[in-house]
């Protein structure tokens, strides 16, 4: 039997989130410094000429149903442009939080396209992948190579990798679900005027210039923001609970939701505070998903 090829969907962390205005497609122009973390589903491929796929792992069943999963999405995406495409059955251990601003979806299918291109014996640069890609979802072109980057338009434009210091953090959902569209939802209604207020507040930080030095890093990190934060915390009051309770951690630099939420995130100084945090965080919280990781 052919061995079979494990790609990880590692779990992608927003930094930062602009949102910089509404389009007239019902999109967001958005600006996010992304990076990705120690923690991740895994995903194997038995080629064939049948696609299907197999969930398991401790969060599968928390996937929905299989024909709405975005690793069938792109998989088709990339067979719909690629005559002759090798497919097969995929099967994904999910481990990550579902709905949770983590980008987990969007890189599990990221790690089926990299399967199907090894498969194919396609470079990951051929504009197929990226096609699919966009297809499929705005946060899955970041992760088809997840490295530290900014993602800017509405996912598709990026920059170059930035080498990014590594950064001991602690994730922390708190258990319940959070539609993208549901927060989207609520930043829209707060009207015209905090949208152009979020807009006029952006000024582009260069990522790469600080990225080696941790201090400067994290100096110029804490004084950004996640423009969807507020408007998360009008669906789920909750959220605002899960920061504070980061950054009332000893050695908490930087507090802040990931993406649409409902996972938050704190970047400490060292793993040894990190894993303190997480335990202290643990204890109080037993039903809460906490782990410790490094982002870069």
């Amino acid at each position: 039997m052919t061995a079979l090829r494990l790609e990880k969907a590692p779990a992608k962390v927003n930094l930062t989130l602009h949102v910089l205005g509404a389009r007239a497609d019902g999109y967001h122009e958005i600006e996010s410094l992304v990076a990705f973390a120690g923690l991740a589903d895994a995903l194997t491929l038995r080629p064939g000429r049948r696609l299907s796929l197999i969930v398991r792992g401790p969060t599968g069943t928390a996937c929905g149903e299989l024909r709405d999963n975005l690793v069938l999405k792109a998989a088709r995406a990339l067979a719909d442009t690629t005559a002759g495409l090798t497919v097969g059955q995929l099967f994904l251990t999910k481990r990550l939080p579902v709905a949770a601003g983590l980008g987990g979806g969007s890189s599990d299918a990221a790690a089926a396209l990299r399967l199907l291109a090894h498969a194919n014996r396609l470079s990951l640069d051929d504009q197929r992948l990226w096609e699919a890609a966009k297809l499929t979802g705005s946060d899955v072109p970041v992760c088809l190579d997840p490295r530290p980057r900014v993602m800017r338009g509405i996912g598709d434009v990026l920059s170059p990798d930035i080498r990014l210091t590594p950064l001991p953090a602690v994730l922390v959902n708190p258990g319940f679900f959070l539609a993208t569209k549901n927060v989207f939802a609520a930043f829209d209604h707060a009207g015209q005027s905090a949208t152009a207020a979020c807009a006029s507040a952006h000024v582009p930080q260069d990522w790469r210039r600080c990225a080696a030095e941790r201090d400067a890093f994290l100096s110029a990190l804490s004084e950004d923001r996640n423009d969807l934060e507020a408007a998360a915390i009008r669906v789920q009051p909750q959220i605002a609970d899960v920061l504070e309770l980061l950054r009332r951690r000893p050695g908490c630099q930087v507090a802040r939701m990931s993406g649409s939420g409902a996972t938050c995130f704190g970047l400490f100084g060292s793993r040894s505070a990190a894993r303190a945090a997480a335990g202290s965080l643990r204890a109080a919280n037993p039903g809460w998903w906490v782990r410790v990781t490094t982002l870069g």
